[in-house]
This record gives C-alpha cells, sequence and structure tokens, in this order.
C-alpha cells in the first residue's frame, strides 16, 4: 500500500492554524466567504498589516470596468441585501465595490459606467440617515448628465405607508433623467424582502456579469474587497436565547396590564429591561440596537381567528414548514401593522366597494386608513370569507423589531439593557407596534427572549475622545445615550457631554432621572437640559431648549462636538429645524448656508441621526 500523500507545509506556524481553527468553528458559509475575501484582500496589497475595515468595499478595477453598489438603510435590512449582492458578485469574479451612501464620492457619479442602488425609504417617503447627502445631490442642480451610466434600483420599503418605496422610485426617475440607461424595472420588495430582493438579485448578477464580461478579472483576487463586516452568528432567522436578568418599570407608575384591549389607552409605561449575553459571543458598540423575535399576544391571535371565523388548531403548511395557524400568527405573521397586499385581498373578498375605491391611486383617504387602523379593526370592519392559506398569504412575515441599546459592554460586561417604551393595543388608535413591546413587558426574571445585535455604524462615539458630544434624545430616543456616557466614562474620554432630555410630565416622564443626576454629580455628565411639555400651560420641547442655549451649542460646534440626535421622525424633523435656525442665527448666515453647514457635519461624521 502506497504512503499517504503528504500534506503541503503550513505557510505559518501551528499555533496560527488552531486559531484558525477556533476561529472559522461553527461559521456559516456566509461569515466564510468573508473571511475568503477579506484575507484575499490583504493579500493584494502586499504585507502591510490588517486595518479596520472601512464603510466602503472597493475595487481595484477603473471606474469603467467595475460595478458600483450603493445602499442606504436605516435598520439594516438594506445593508443585509446589498452585501448579498455584492457576495454574489463576488463569487462570480467581477471587479465591484461596495459603498454606504454616505461613503460614496460623487464627484465618481460621472465616470461610473454600471450602478446598483439599493436604498430603503424611511416612513413617509423619507431616505434613510446615511442616504441624505446621496439623495439631495441627485436631486440638486450639481448632479452630472449620465449618458453612459447603466443602472439598476432595488427600493426596500413598508406597504404600511402610503408613499411606498417612494425614495427608490424617484431615484430611478432622476437617473433616468439625467440621461442613464435602466437595464431594469425598479424592484420595491415590503417586509418580505426577498420575495422581490431574490429574483432582482439575480437578474441584476446576470446583467453585471453580461456587461463587465470584458473586464471581468482572471483570478478572484484581483479586486480588492474588504467587506464592511462578518456574519454574525445569530441573526434574525437565528436569535439567540437571551435570558431577562431585570425587567423594571422606569414611569412614575405602576404597569396595570400588557394584554390586548379592544378600546382605550393605558398608562404610560416605560421599562428597563436587562438581558444576559453570556455564552452568545455576540458584540455591540453604544449606538447598534437589538432586535427580537417577538410572539403576538394570544388574546390579539384569538380576535383575528374569531374575526375569520378560522380554526386556530388547523395545520397550514407555507414554504415547507406545516403549523397550526395559530402559531403562524402568532410567531409567523404581523398582527399589528396594515399593507396594501392585505386590503386588496380584503377588498376581493369582502366585495366592499368603498374599501376598493380607497385602494384606488391617489386617494387620500388609505393614508388616513393605513395610520388609524390595525388588522383586527379592517377585518372586522369589513368581513370577508378566509380561507386559513389565504390569510397566511395576504399577510406579511412578521417585522423585526429594533431597539437601542442602552448600555455599553465596557460597564456591564456581557449585558445589554433596553429602554422600552410599552405601547398598548389601540382597536382604532395609533400604537402600532405594540405587540412586541407587550411581549417583553410580560417577560419575567429567568425568562427567554430571542434576540440579535443589529449593527449600526453611523451613530457612534468620536473616536477622538477628547472632542465633545451633544445629545438630543426625548422619551425613550434617550437610550443609545445612556450607553454613550458610559462608554466615554469607562474609556476615560476627556470632551464634554452634554444631553436635552424631553417628556410629556418631570414625575413620570424623566427616565433615569437618578442615574443622569449621579452622572452630573462625578462629572461624566457635564450638561443637561430638560423639556417637559405638560408640566406648564405652554408646551415644552426640546427644539425650545435649543433654541435658548442657541448660542452655546454653536460654539461646541465650530469647537468640533458632535450631535446625535435620537427618537421620533416628527421630532428628528423640528431639531433639525431648530438647528437651522440656530446655525443662521449664530453665525449671521442664511438658510441655504446654514443647511450646508449640517450637511458638511452629516458628511463629516459629526451630526448623526437615529430616528424611527
Amino acid at each position: 500500500m502506497s504512503a499517504p500523500a503528504a500534506l503541503p507545509a503550513l505557510p505559518f506556524p501551528q499555533e496560527t492554524a488552531d486559531a484558525l481553527v477556533r476561529l472559522t468553528q461553527g461559521l456559516e458559509p456566509a461569515g466564510l466567504w468573508w473571511l475568503s475575501g477579506y484575507a484575499a484582500g490583504l493579500a493584494s496589497r502586499g504585507p502591510a498589516s490588517a486595518a479596520t475595515p472601512p464603510p466602503a468595499a472597493r475595487a481595484e478595477a477603473a471606474p469603467g470596468t467595475r460595478l458600483t453598489i450603493v445602499y442606504g438603510s436605516q435598520t439594516g435590512n438594506a445593508r443585509r441585501a446589498a452585501e448579498a449582492l455584492f457576495e454574489r458578485v463576488q463569487a462570480a469574479g467581477l471587479p465591484a465595490r461596495l459603498v454606504r451612501a454616505d461613503a460614496y464620492a460623487t464627484r465618481e457619479l460621472a465616470s461610473e459606467r454600471l450602478l446598483y442602488v439599493v436604498i430603503s425609504t424611511q416612513g413617509e417617503g423619507d431616505p434613510p440617515d446615511d442616504a441624505i447627502g446621496f439623495v439631495e445631490f441627485l436631486a440638486g442642480r450639481r448632479a452630472p448628465k449620465l449618458p453612459e451610466l447603466k443602472y439598476a434600483v432595488l427600493g426596500l420599503g413598508d406597504t404600511s405607508y402610503a408613499d411606498f418605496c417612494g425614495i427608490a422610485c424617484r431615484i430611478d426617475a432622476r437617473l433616468a433623467e439625467l440621461g442613464a440607461q435602466r437595464i431594469a424595472e425598479v424592484a420595491m420588495a415590503d417586509l418580505d424582502i426577498d420575495t422581490v430582493a431574490g429574483p432582482w438579485r439575480e437578474t441584476a448578477l446576470a446583467s453585471a456579469a453580461e456587461l463587465l464580461k470584458v473586464a471581468a478579472p482572471s483570478t478572484a483576487h484581483v479586486a480588492t474587497v474588504t467587506p464592511l463586516r462578518p456574519a454574525a452568528s445569530w441573526s434574525h432567522e437565528r436569535p439567540f436565547p437571551a435570558e431577562v436578568l431585570a425587567n423594571q418599570s422606569l414611569s412614575g407608575r405602576e404597569f396595570r396590564g400588557t394584554g390586548f384591549r379592544r378600546y382605550g389607552a393605558i398608562d404610560k409605561d416605560v421599562r428597563h429591561i436587562e438581558l444576559s449575553l453570556d455564552g452568545s459571543g455576540l458584540a455591540y458598540e453604544p449606538g447598534d440596537a437589538l432586535g427580537i423575535r417577538h410572539r403576538n399576544p394570544e388574546l390579539l391571535v384569538a380576535a383575528v381567528l374569531e374575526a375569520t371565523r378560522l380554526d386556530g388548531d388547523a395545520s397550514v403548511s407555507v414554504g415547507g414548514d406545516a403549523l397550526p395557524l395559530s402559531e403562524w400568527l402568532a410567531t409567523r405573521r404581523e398582527l399589528s401593522r396594515l399593507s396594501r397586499p392585505l386590503l386588496s385581498a380584503l377588498a376581493q373578498r369582502s366585495g366592499s366597494a368603498d374599501l376598493a375605491a380607497l385602494l384606488e391611486p391617489g386617494q387620500p383617504g388609505l393614508a388616513a386608513l393605513l395610520a388609524d387602523h390595525q388588522l383586527i379593526d379592517v377585518l372586522r370592519r369589513w368581513p370577508a370569507d378566509w380561507q386559513p392559506d389565504a390569510l397566511l398569504a395576504a399577510l406579511r412575515p412578521q417585522a423585526q423589531r429594533l431597539y437601542s441599546i442602552a448600555s455599553s459592554r465596557k460597564r456591564v460586561g456581557d449585558e445589554a439593557h433596553l429602554t422600552v417604551d410599552i405601547l398598548g393595543y389601540h382597536a382604532h388608535g395609533h400604537a402600532h407596534g405594540g405587540a412586541a413591546s407587550g411581549f417583553l413587558a410580560a417577560l419575567d426574571e429567568g425568562g427567554q427572549v430571542p434576540v440579535y445585535v443589529e449593527p449600526n455604524e453611523r451613530f457612534r462615539v468620536p473616536a477622538d475622545g477628547a472632542r465633545d458630544v451633544i445629545m438630543i434624545g426625548p422619551g425613550t430616543g434617550v437610550a443609545p445615550f445612556r450607553g454613550f456616557v458610559q462608554e466615554r466614562a469607562e474609556t476615560g474620554a476627556s470632551g464634554r457631554n452634554w444631553l436635552f432630555f424631553g417628556a410629556q410630565h418631570f414625575n413620570t416622564g424623566f427616565l433615569y432621572q437618578a442615574e443622569w443626576q449621579d452622572a452630573l454629580r462625578t462629572g461624566e455628565l457635564h450638561r443637561l437640559d430638560l423639556a417637559f411639555s405638560r408640566d406648564q400651560a405652554e408646551k415644552v420641547y426640546v427644539q425650545h431648549r435649543l433654541r435658548e442655549r442657541g448660542r452655546d451649542l454653536y460654539d461646541w460646534l465650530q469647537g468640533g462636538a458632535h450631535l446625535y440626535v435620537c427618537g421620533a421622525i416628527a421630532m428628528g424633523k423640528d431639531v433639525h429645524a431648530a438647528l437651522l435656525d440656530i446655525v443662521a442665527s449664530h453665525s449671521g448666515s442664511d438658510a441655504e448656508a446654514a443647511a450646508e453647514y449640517l450637511s458638511t457635519l452629516q458628511k463629516e461624521g459629526r451630526y448623526a441621526r437615529d430616528v424611527y
């Protein structure tokens, strides 16, 4: 018998090989692809040391012979869709780069020949924060003519909003207006993202292979690529079961219940929840979010079954999974937000001419319906004959719920803290998303909640600890700033910390009051400005406090301070308007110059927003 062939000698010490085995153990294919691409990129650069991956994965190919993928993402979905496309392009050996919209040099647009844009639409037709500058540039007078550009756009949106994928549609139309050639119709994905993104990705890959076939590299590592980050071990599809360490009320009144309610509202209830990540390997930075997989309330599931006259014990098969209908509704379907597809199916099955008329293009009543009604409302208002499989097909997959992490690992170790506003279910109210917060509120210490980390690279404390920071976070928008202050204290940052906080009432809404007062005493927090809107006859909000402190705020910005805003979209717009007034007033400039000032801060990473 012949001797086995000798294995080739390792190009590095045995301990390095052992470390590689430990590093790759348990990694899924996406993670292994990431490591291979990262290593190839390092090898092509020569013996330089590894650096922190930049926010753009770049290729060595010239602009006219490569694909550029630009993405704008608010919650991470568009980023993941863009990364999935980039991985496929890499595997095909095509020259490409992946660039976050705020890292894209717009001066390069004129020389692009193949551009794919993957972008989400936020709220009622707004771009994600990392794409504001990109969208404004495209819409403005400085955008170049693009007769040699070929492009395709993938939009991610939410059909519970009237302006579905509006930003993607506007970018698609504007590129065509600038003379670019559309190689695929704009694709618009709802929460069930991959049903649209998957086929679009295959079409986009085939088009890129055809258009770049002359310029395709002969070896896999000709393009120097550094993907954004490695794939996480735990994800939305495979969450980590985190143990509940604490579930405490931050509100002035004790909570009176977490269940489904048909009518009325419940008292304001904000919870501080502490979760153990011990043994998960999950890592986060202040500014990141924690995603959870929740169960819809049993009473809500029962109400949907009653309204549709369906048997919750009936087994239903979808995509190879067979579950009781009640379990599909509890864990796999969205029950707190409406969508156009659901309303269309309901109009057809109920035979309602009124509902069908609302769905006609340009009907203003649709936006009001989407804003003021939830699933159970419309099921009761327009009774219909449903079959289990038809109901599940009409409902969207359960949406991810993201909560800003309110802690720093440097202080709390393998834990993640959340600040959660518990929204009660209203049959005719605005408490969308109450199913997830109610699920969290009902958790007992020792219980478990499925979680994963959703990074937010745009929302980070300054790398330079000497920089001052200004944090604007009313309500639960204060959550990430608790982590910011902890992180800055633990790292010995010498810069000053200034927090603006607002709520309705001092007695019931001053979240983390004792902690902020202690932080002022110890010097971890240097300034604190408060606005309680309902404690006096005239309502006072954080934007009013900003204007009152305008001179100091502008001086801090002139001195290099970083500015952060977290909270509701409407608040973010009011704060931005106040900032424009402050800059114009204290710099002696006009509105256009003030807007350019704030835009420059955003491009420099000194003005970051996390609004939702």
